[in-house]
């Protein structure tokens, strides 16, 4: 990740910046996203203060101390979340999977009543789709058009805002959690864990149906993911550790334990942690399989044999993006297809390496792109900040 300089004094000027997305400690995905995006601004603007929009503010000041002010904008008096956006010269929505059908239309109703006051909006590696609802589509055509920059982080994405009818210009670059930093996972970590350091060990995710995967059928890939689990027990004489990217997943991974015919084999992980250790906890594994986008996007940080299985749109991208073998969906009948490319990936690893490694530096490369477009954006907001600072001295009807 982009090194973050210490915070400046309070009273040191800059631009107040202001960052919205689905924060507050409910994924380990988001909260990485949000790590890079604070740390991105940092080191643009060093002297900026920024304000996060969270859904758990109190999480929020807990975990990310680069942020210097944290607002909470769900189940609180709107004229207080009016009054922290009139205050920005920039909101920067994201990044991440933000603009899908009944959540779009809440975030861009923040977005819209800052762009009616004037204020500058980026949208930051945003994730598209699904977009079936006409009210959030609605809302995706017309507020982005008015946005300064829309970026988002991958081809699935821009497709699906231009089916919606978003004609401006789309810039495509990567997930701001591929400049994450990796953090110690100790043995003493792993110990209290209850995972060996001794043997091999495969990491497993799997995730809830919920909206964005509505057409998963749970005992199906439950079933699946378990014949896989037992598959790499007995291939590779390993344990298989399932990593929680939401508190969800727990459920999940206990269900597919529950159809393992080598349960104690497996191992879930139940501590509470950042997403720096998550990624530093990969290092200990020597495959990875699983559903998450951002488990796989960490495990390829740490140039793992990665065996993505995809639900939707984002994970297929990622997947075609690091030359990783992708399924068509997460069904029970491709049991054996799947075995058979899990094994192929183990056998095929040393030479498919290096190239895992040369598309990682390309995506890294996209991910910067997005940070640095950013900073475009602040030195055009450094230039008119004081023509802003008297538009939003003049009140103006918010109108949503």
């Amino acid at each position: 990740m982009i090194s973050a300089p210490p915070h400046p004094p309070l009273d040191r000027p800059g631009p107040r910046i202001g960052v919205l997305g689905s924060y507050g400690g409910f994924n380990i995905g988001d909260e990485s996203i949000l790590t890079c995006v604070l740390g991105c601004l940092r080191a643009q603007r060093p002297g900026a203060r920024l304000v996060v929009f969270s859904r758990n503010a109190e999480h929020t000041r807990a975990h990310h101390p680069g942020a210097d002010e944290v607002v909470d904008w769900e189940g609180v008096s709107r004229h207080r979340v009016m009054d922290a956006l009139a205050s920005l010269d920039l909101l920067v929505l994201g990044g991440g999977g933000l603009l899908f059908d009944g959540e779009a239309r809440r975030y861009l109703r923040l977005v819209r009543a800052a762009q009616e006051r004037g204020i500058r909006t980026f949208a930051y590696a945003l994730g598209a789709g699904p977009l079936r609802e006409a009210d959030d589509r609605e809302a995706v055509r017309t507020v982005l058009a008015d946005f300064d920059d829309v970026v988002v982080r991958d081809e699935e994405s821009r497709l699906v805002l231009e089916e919606v009818g978003v004609e401006r210009d789309i810039t495509v670059t990567a997930d701001p959690a591929l400049l994450l930093t990796s953090e110690p996972f100790t043995d003493g970590m792993m110990r209290h864990e209850g995972v060996p350091t001794d043997s091999r060990l495969v990491g497993m995710s799997v995730r809830e149906p919920g909206r964005a995967a509505e057409k998963l059928d749970e005992a199906d890939y439950h079933a699946l993911l378990a014949d896989v689990a037992d598959f790499l027990v007995r291939r590779l004489d390993a344990h298989v550790v399932f990593l929680p990217m939401e508190r969800h997943d727990v459920r999940h991974a206990h269900a597919v334990l529950s159809h393992m015919t080598a349960p104690d084999k497996g191992r879930i992980l139940h501590g509470s942690y950042s997403p720096g250790q998550v990624l530093g906890f990969m290092r200990h594994l020597d495959l990875a399989v699983g559903m998450r986008l951002h488990f796989v996007i960490f495990a390829a940080l740490s140039g793992l044999p990665v065996l993505p299985l995809p639900y939707s749109g984002k994970v297929f991208d990622f997947a075609s993006r690091i030359g990783a073998p992708a399924l068509v969906g997460v069904a029970r009948e491709q049991a054996g297809l799947l075995l058979a490319e899990v094994d192929r990936l183990w056998d095929e690893y040393p030479q498919r390496r290096t190239d895992l490694q040369a598309r990682m530096r390309e995506l890294t490369v996209l991910a910067r792109e997005t940070c640095a477009r950013c900073g475009v954006l602040l030195d055009e907001v450094d230039g008119g900040s004081d023509a802003a600072a008297r538009a939003r001295a003049e009140p103006r009807p918010l109108g949503v």
